[in-house]
């Protein structure tokens, strides 16, 4: 039997700050361990058989191929297709493989890349791995997947009709890398047809873990040139794309350009042609075939202008699917160029910068931390918020702040992930509210502008914006545009000088400790008094209230002209007892019945006074601010963990849900509290709160 979810966040939490699934010690992904595998298959003497992505047509996926081409299908391993397999057969390169028949191209421009870049090779693609005596069908590939680096295992059946394979495919068919390679990339979509139509950028990224800059090419920045030379001189990752035409299919134009395609870029050049430099980009179509045949191509008489050096080094007359063509030409014929690199180095001219990273995750909850983008003022300052202090120096005046906001899928097949249309939008910290502790309230928002914001939102995987900050306090509000939508999110922050953040939405650490807070008008007597009356028509001879009659009690007599009361289970009262019964008999004296009227009293004026909308429920949006009446402050993942236990399946909350999660909140709170004085507790407050609170 699995951890409950709570208890799995708790464990990926903890592990991610021990150091699991950065690029020296990935995560396993499926939780499957490749050394301990391999073991294991060698001590039994075993081909491995990957159970977690099977050789059959799941895998293949559904729509790629027709069930007369699925039939015809047999898995192969490399031995029983070609006669004398490799992993890796005279080094690597952009001209080892062709595209099969997934639409995958995004895919594979971003293999064509990352051939060029050993390191970030070798990370991707453990090149320690053959067909020698340690063979036994099992082979592995890293890839980093929103904020974590993971490790994916894989058997080596790949796809085949009459004995050739039916995806990608190597020029030298005993050579099998990026055939293995792509398979566990399909791993990690859902399926090879979850492959299916991408763009390089998300594929460049899974490679590098860095960072990723896109630019529209029909208004490129006037350094564009300058930029894609300090790109090509770094370890980056250079792709683009071809606009779309009326369908989606690939349409070859008649200059050889292919429409609704990716393709790699493999190098820029200045030359001489006739007394004048021209601005050259080198691309490389995953083809392997079809050029671009305008000026520059490989049979170009332009070509001729230039010196035999330059001919020598660059043209190569060759069906290769790699061509040259002018920089005004590529923004022409492409309509955006990613760039992907392990750090934002390439990105000014600043080699002497030392860039600072710092990650946060968050989660936007339909009526809880859904607020919307601006455009909903009323409930924009629900969204999660950061709070981030920069320091350094007044007179530098160069960019020094890179942003990204990323959504995390949270569907397991690719194909099914709708990119929600996401942004964020920066504010300076004022003086009044720089010992602001907590959520800044709506308030804030109405008085004061964003210093930076992303526009338009964009529902790609990730936006970013590169800018100046002066040094000071700032809060990032990452959005998305409309609210209630629910999604996850990772906001990373590269900064040139040293940046402190948390997350802001409840104190610095998560959580205010309660305070006594007391019902209106001096009524507290009058509580005391008629609790005991009440006491007294329900308890046993011996004065004291069981779970059953607490039942009674309160739902004929607390709960009185509530219309939308379902009435206290009697599985809420035995709760209520357990966590005010301080005797531990099971039942409650006076004493402790007394403690928890006056709570009851109280919570359910403070239920009603947050009730703006007077329906006789909270809705989860109100429910923050119930809390917040009753003396407490939680955090956003939180308040989503108490929506999701406490809350209705309508999005509200009734006044006895609402009563039993905020005496247990409040009691679990003190108990920890007591737990932890003078002792040093295994779980944070955060982590204990969550599994009381959720459990």
């Amino acid at each position: 039997m699995s951890a409950p979810g709570v208890c799995m966040n708790i464990m990926r939490t903890r592990n991610k700050q021990e150091g699991l699934g950065t690029r020296s010690n990935p995560d396993r992904f499926a939780n499957q361990d490749y050394l301990v595998l391999k073991k294991a298959c060698l001590m039994q003497r075993l081909r491995f058989v990957d159970d977690m992505f099977p050789p059959d047509k799941t895998s293949i996926g559904q729509g790629l191929m027709s069930p007369a081409e699925l039939a015809r299908v047999e898995w192969l391993r490399p031995a029983k297709i070609a006669p004398f397999p490799a992993f890796i057969s005279d080094g690597v390169s952009r001209f080892d493989f062709g595209q099969g028949i997934v639409s995958d191209c995004w895919f594979l421009a971003s293999i064509g890349a990352l051939t060029f870049q050993e390191q970030v090779f070798k990370q991707v693609v453990p090149v320690d791995q053959e067909f020698d005596e340690d063979y036994c069908g099992l082979f592995h590939f890293r890839f980093w997947r929103f904020g974590s680096w993971i490790d994916v295992v894989i058997d080596d059946k790949l796809p085949t009709i009459d004995g050739r394979l039916i995806f990608v495919h190597s020029n030298d068919p005993n050579e099998f890398w990026p055939a293995l390679l792509e398979k566990a990339y399909a791993k990690v979509c859902g399926s090879y047809m979850d492959m299916n139509m991408g763009s390089p950028e998300e594929a460049m990224m899974d490679f590098t873990g860095g960072v990723h800059v896109s630019i529209p090419l029909s208004e490129p920045p006037a350094d564009m040139w300058e930029l894609m030379c300090r790109a090509g001189n770094s370890v980056t990752l250079m792709g683009c794309g071809t606009p779309q035409g009326d369908t989606f299919e690939n349409t070859v134009l008649p200059n050889g350009v292919v429409l609704c395609h990716a393709y790699t870029v493999t190098g820029v050049k200045q030359v001489v042609s006739c007394g004048k430099p021209v601005r050259l980009v080198r691309l490389w179509n995953p083809w392997g075939r079809v050029e671009w045949n305008g000026d520059w191509s490989d049979r170009s008489p332009l070509w001729k202008t230039v010196s035999p050096e330059v001919q020598e080094l660059c043209l190569k007359v060759a069906e290769d699917g790699e061509f040259w063509m002018t920089l005004e030409d590529f923004c022409k014929s492409f309509i955006d160029l990613d760039i992907c690199g392990l750090c934002p180095d390439f990105l000014d001219a600043d080699s002497d910068s030392h860039w600072k990273t710092s990650s946060y995750d968050g989660r936007w909850v339909a009526g809880t931390t859904a607020g919307g983008c601006l455009n909903y003022r009323d409930t924009f300052w629900t969204n999660p918020q950061f709070r981030i202090t920069v320091e350094g120096s007044e007179e530098d005046v160069s960019k020094n702040m890179l942003v990204y906001l990323m959504q995390r899928p949270d569907k397991r097949h690719r194909r099914l992930v709708k990119p929600l249309h996401i942004g964020f939008c920066i504010y300076a910290v004022a003086e009044e509210y720089r010992n602001t502790s907590g959520k800044f309230p709506q308030s804030f928002f109405k008085s004061h502008a964003p210093v930076v914001q992303t526009s338009p939102y964009m529902n790609g995987r990730e936006v970013m914006k590169f800018f100046r900050l002066r040094p000071g306090d700032y809060l990032i509000v990452p959005t998305t545009y409309n609210p209630n939508e629910t999604a996850s999110f990772l906001l990373t922050i590269y900064s040139r000088e040293e940046t402190h953040g948390y997350d802001n939405s409840g104190s610095h650490h998560g959580h205010r400790e309660p305070h006594e807070i007391k019902l209106n008008n001096g009524m507290n007597g009058h509580v005391e008094e008629l609790g005991q009356n009440v006491f007294e028509q329900y308890c046993n001879k011996y004065e004291e209230l069981d779970a059953e009659q607490l039942q009674n009690l309160l739902n004929e007599t607390f709960l009185t002209g509530n219309k939308e009361s379902g009435g206290f289970s009697i599985e809420a009262c035995r709760s209520l007892v357990a966590l005010m019964d301080t005797s531990i008999n099971g039942t409650l004296d006076f004493k402790e019945f007394a403690r928890l009227w006056r709570k009851l009293k109280t919570y359910k004026e403070v239920f009603f006074r947050t009730d703006v909308s007077q329906t006789g429920t909270l809705s989860l949006r109100e429910l923050r601010n119930a809390i917040m009446e009753s003396g407490m402050t939680v955090s956003d993942s939180m308040l989503n963990l108490l929506a999701l236990r406490y809350g209705a399946a309508s999005g509200h909350m009734t006044l006895e849900s609402f009563i039993g999660l905020i005496i247990r909140l409040d009691c679990m709170f003190k108990v920890y509290k007591h737990l932890s004085d003078g002792m040093s507790m295994e779980l944070s407050q955060s982590e204990w709160m969550c599994l009381s609170m959720y459990t």
